[in-house]
């Protein structure tokens, strides 16, 4: 779907989140931690596209539910699973500074 297309590539991070999803949450803890300003998007609070890209994430992503839903340098990365496996890897950092995300 050309919407999530779009908002994937407005910030370096991209977050698609469910405002009750405590793995969401805890996504966006990780990367608010390294000093990563992530633009999020919480899926059920958006009344006009929020089922639509959440169906566009669950078909890119595999799974249902989709969330979280992670995008650096506008590319989808994967989900909580994905994002840990490669942060305790120590290869989300340097994904992160080659994005631009962060700079330390």
């Amino acid at each position: 779907m050309e919407r999530v297309a779009k908002l994937s590539t407005e910030k370096a991070v991209v977050i698609f989140t469910a405002s009750n999803c405590p793995m969401c949450h805890t996504v966006v803890s990780l990367f608010s931690d390294l000093g990563v300003g992530a633009a999020v998007h919480e899926l059920d609070r958006d009344p006009l596209h929020g089922r639509d890209m959440e169906r566009d994430l669950a078909r890119r992503l595999g799974r249902s539910p989709p969330v979280p839903a992670v995008f650096i340098a506008g590319k989808l990365v994967g989900s909580t699973d994905r994002v840990m496996s490669l942060h305790l890897a120590g290869k989300l950092v340097p994904m992160l500074k080659a994005a631009g995300a962060i700079w330390l």
